[in-house]
């Protein structure tokens, strides 16, 4: 399970809608989508005419080292993006590091019985764009 289409979906519409690319902004920052959801993230977005890899920094991917822990694909969105986002993230912002960011938190909507029906699991995304005036 990969919350990468609701972010791909979230992504590009804002792209379309603000009439904006990638390269305008200084980091595109989501979570989690770990590993194997970053890549399917690049895949869909790639689909629909953008290439978010040079800009792109997953929460999650910040947060565990794949080499030394065991956290397969990834760990809590809100948890990753919330540590990230106030402990590194505003820190270079307020430092001049970046001036203009796109955060896109995911989620899956799961509940108790939701994973024991075996169907598909919706997931959302949001996103926030964080810029210096």
């Amino acid at each position: 399970m990969t919350t990468a289409p609701a972010a791909a979906d979230t992504i590009s519409s804002f792209f379309r809608d603000t009439q904006t690319m990638p390269e305008d902004y200084d980091l595109i920052l989501t979570g989690d989508l770990g590993f194997v959801g970053s890549n399917s993230l690049y895949e869909l977005l790639f689909a629909e005419g953008f290439d978010i890899r040079s800009r792109h920094n997953d929460c999650g991917l910040m947060i565990f080292d794949r080499e030394t822990q065991d956290v397969h694909a990834g760990g809590s969105g809100c948890g990753c993006c919330a540590s990230t986002l106030c402990s590194k993230i505003l820190n270079d912002f307020d430092n001049g590091i970046f001036s203009n960011i796109l955060f896109i938190p995911t989620g899956a909507l799961l509940s108790a019985t939701s994973a024991e029906q075996k169907k598909s699991i919706p997931s959302v995304a949001h996103l926030v764009q964080i810029k210096k005036k």
